[in-house]
């Protein structure tokens, strides 16, 4: 089963809509989707490695367009639906703590947290409930974003061939790798 949806998901990572769907999760996934782009960004690229750059550059502008609606919930509708959100990933305990630092480091904060697998929805409601500057938050945003997405599309459009041999003789392997990082990430947001 895991070999079908790795095939389905390279078929489909070659198809004309695909820069559609790369925008689409990359920009939900910048306020509530759980999962990350490059779920979809690596097979697009290792589908279409002349296109590396373009598949990145799509990725990158979705996503921080898509921070901007993470900042919104949190700026607008932080009470109806960005604390529900902030709860479920655990982070509600501490989140005082975290508003006093983010007035103090918040583009450092969304930077770092933009550029690392760190869940960048958290980053954007919090943004947005502490007020962050907004041209400070798209900047810091646009920076990270794009280095953390080009430098995905880069090493791939490098290494391309070898790591797609790499990842199909041990798909199960980095299948579960993947989720124990997912799952480990948000496990450890409770205890921050």
């Amino acid at each position: 089963m895991l070999q079908r949806t790795y095939d389905w998901t390279m078929r489909q990572a070659a198809q004309p809509h695909a820069l559609w769907t790369l925008a689409l999760i990359s920009f939900i996934e910048s306020s509530i989707f759980p999962i990350p782009p490059d779920v979809l960004l690596i097979p697009m690229v290792l589908a279409a490695r002349e296109k590396a750059w373009k598949i990145a550059g799509v990725c990158a502008i979705a996503s921080v367009t898509g921070g901007y609606a993470g900042y919104a919930v949190g700026f607008f509708l932080f009470e109806s639906i960005g604390e529900p959100i902030m709860a479920f990933y655990g982070y509600m305990e501490k989140f005082a703590d975290f508003q006093a630092l983010y007035n103090e480091w918040g583009a450092w904060i969304v930077g770092m947290a933009g550029f690392t697998p760190f869940p960048y929805k958290v980053i954007t409601i919090a943004s947005g409930v502490t007020q962050l500057d907004p041209v400070v938050f798209g900047v810091a945003s646009a920076i990270s974003r794009t280095a953390r997405f080009f430098l995905v599309a880069a090493l791939l459009w490098k290494f391309g061939p070898p790591i797609r041999t790499f990842i199909e003789q041990h798909l199960g392997k980095l299948t579960i790798a993947f989720f124990v990082l997912l799952f480990g990430g948000f496990a450890l947001l409770k205890f921050l």
